[in-house]
């Protein structure tokens, strides 16, 4: 059973941008890239890179963990019986995933510059994102060769493959079995150049911002 998609992230972006008044170019000015580039992701012409998305989901006073919830509000277009059997949950901010999570359970955020979030569980009332992070040969944090910074303590710990890891001015190669700690707000960027996946367990702890 292939890992379960999520509702379009794009529409959740649009939803929050609404709900605070904000135009397609006040976002775009706050978050530091084109309109353009805001209403291709809204509409899923584009998926964001990881450092436009916490820019994103920062500047709007959202987490990136509401991206994962599942909303009546926003259609799971070809979910899996899985997302459907929990939308009992829609009206729940606060929903459970777990306590066990099946890799076909699992909910999944593909982003731009080949980087892939599957959601590993979640606690109710807690601010952390528990991921199983993916880069793909190629792959980067941010689609240009910028840093970036949001909110939060980062813990990560690589499984397979080698990521490059640079925070401040310090620049690292983690490899299978090394792990790193650090704020957040230390402006970081990852990126995998080698030739196969960059494969970890990452958590994001108070990185919420509502």
């Amino acid at each position: 059973m292939s890992p379960a998609p999520v509702p379009p992230v794009g529409a959740r972006i649009r939803q929050a941008r609404l709900e605070r008044g904000l135009s397609l170019r006040a976002l775009a000015r706050e978050v530091g890239v084109s309109a353009s580039l805001v209403s291709q992701i809204e509409t899923g012409k584009s998926q964001p890179s990881v450092s436009t998305l916490y820019a994103i989901t920062t500047a709007l006073s959202i987490s990136v963990e509401s991206l994962f919830e599942v909303r009546e509000t926003v259609p799971a277009v070809g979910a899996s019986t899985v997302l459907h059997a929990l939308a009992a949950f829609a009206a729940e901010p606060a929903r459970r995933i777990g306590p066990l999570v099946t890799p076909g359970e699992r909910e999944v955020l593909e982003l731009d510059s080949g980087v892939v979030w599957e959601r590993l569980g979640h606690v109710p009332g807690t601010d952390v994102d528990f991921l199983l992070v993916t880069y793909r040969p190629g792959g980067s944090s941010s689609s240009s060769a910028g840093l970036m910074r949001h909110p939060g303590t980062e813990y990560g710990y690589l499984t397979s493959g080698e990521l490059v890891l640079t925070l401040g001015f310090d620049e690292s190669t983690l490899r299978p079995g090394d792990s790193v700690c650090f704020e957040s707000t230390t402006p970081h960027r990852y990126r995998n150049d080698g030739d196969e996946p960059a494969v970890g367990v990452w958590f994001v702890s108070g990185q919420s911002v509502q």
